[in-house]
């Protein structure tokens, strides 16, 4: 016998392409007793007339509408049916961030991934997933490396078509792509070609989209090569880029200040190193801020928020963060403390530096907060006539620390 669940509960029942066939004992008595069903016209037109609840479709955009939804229909046995899994990329977590875990009671269905590793004989936890239900599609370029094996969650019948062509602008045109429509049910199908030939303009829109990826193998730590960046010479260089991303030491969940955000490479490589992760880059110069845009999209982390503006008048308003990284302007008067005050304690910043000036002002944060001042230097073997020598870039001194305590927020006259 199913346990009992309060009225104030909401039940929350995934469903898949079976539609009542499909479900479970628990999830069809939720239904049946239920006074109001919330869910896609889709889901509710798989329920049988003996489901006399009230059935409401979700608008769209969605998710600003589910407080709302949930206040005026929660007083009454409610019903919300998801697709598959509701906890994985569903509904789940914003009904969950909106009324709190307690007051769910989730009955899942196999999710359209578990289908599709089941088909595909792909071992679920070694498959990437990545969703393009009302997100970028250019999350997908983050995923992509040779040999990897990865499930794209499409937002409707035109997703593999737009998959196929950003693997093929990618260098991933010889990949295998299998698009498995309405997994689970009646009229289930697959799919078959190459991203660079892909012959089916459109798909079922109940379907995922499973690609094997064939095309240049990516790197997963930070200092990717200079020319993965569109740049106009502002740049941290990738020697530098890895030290800088090495003191910033990104963490699940954190955010990132990129002050001075040039081509925005340090701003990217740390979103890169968790898919929760959060940046903001603030760029004076629009060019460049739309060049970080395109940078970002194309590195795979769309997420990249990009203010265009001069620091440090630029930074009021943004969430706390984190870690801050200074890459450009630190003779501005006001920046390095408007940063070192924005940071909470334990919060870290990080500044590059090639300048006399900056580093002078650099060496006085040094000796007043500690931390570490470096100098880093790197040289390239290039050809000296018939031989080979070094040659050396600018060298950058580079100042880290972590604030202590609230204390820290002492400052420092700016030298100027």
């Amino acid at each position: 016998m199913a346990t009992a669940v309060p009225a104030s509960v909401i039940t929350v029942v995934g469903v898949g392409a079976d539609g009542w066939d499909g479900l479970a004992p628990a999830a069809r008595e939720a239904l049946l007793g239920a006074a109001t069903v919330l869910g896609g016209p889709r889901q509710l037109e798989l329920l049988p007339p003996e489901v006399t609840a009230a059935r409401v479709a979700w608008p769209s955009p969605l998710r600003p509408a589910v407080p709302g939804l949930l206040a005026e229909h929660g007083d009454r046995r409610l019903c919300v049916l998801a697709s598959g899994d509701p906890m994985f990329h569903g509904i789940g977590r914003a009904l969950a961030e909106t009324v709190g875990a307690e007051r769910l009671h989730v009955l899942p269905h196999p999710s359209s991934v578990a289908y599709a590793c089941a088909r595909l004989g792909w071992p679920q936890e070694d498959t990437e997933v990545v969703s393009a239900v009302g997100r970028p599609l250019a999350n997908l370029n983050a995923a992509l490396s040779d040999g990897r094996r990865l499930l794209v969650l499409s937002a409707g019948a035109g997703t593999p078509a737009e998959v196929a062509a950003l693997l093929t602008g990618r260098g991933f045109g010889a990949s295998r792509l299998r698009v498995l429509e309405q997994l689970g049910g009646g009229r289930e199908r697959v799919l078959d070609g190459t991203a660079a030939d892909w012959p089916h303009p459109a798909a079922d829109p109940l379907n995922i989209v499973a690609v094997e990826c064939a095309g240049p193998r990516a790197q997963l730590v930070p200092g990717l090569p200079d020319d993965a960046y569109e740049h106009d010479g502002q740049l941290t260089k990738r020697h530098v880029r890895a030290a800088t991303l090495a003191a910033l030491a990104p963490a699940a969940g954190e955010l990132l200040w990129d002050v001075g955000g040039g081509s925005g490479s340090i701003a990217v490589e740390w979103l890169r190193a968790h898919r929760s992760c959060r940046a903001v880059s603030v760029e004076r110069d629009a060019v460049r801020a739309d060049r970080i845009r395109r940078n970002a999209d194309a590195l795979g982390v769309p997420r990249l928020e990009v203010v265009t503006g001069r620091a440090p008048d630029a930074l009021a308003g943004l969430p706390v963060p984190d870690a801050v990284f200074i890459g450009g302007g630190l003779t501005a008067p006001g920046l390095l403390q408007a940063c070192w005050d924005a940071l909470p304690a334990g919060g870290r910043l990080v500044a590059n530096t090639v300048t006399l000036e900056s580093e002078a002002l650099l060496t006085e944060w040094y000796r007043r907060h500690g931390g570490e001042l470096v100098k880093l230097a790197v040289a390239h073997a290039v050809p000296v006539g018939g031989f080979t020598g070094w040659r050396q870039a600018m060298p950058v001194t580079q100042w880290s620390a972590v604030k202590t305590s609230e204390a820290g927020r002492a400052g420092v006259e700016e030298e100027q």
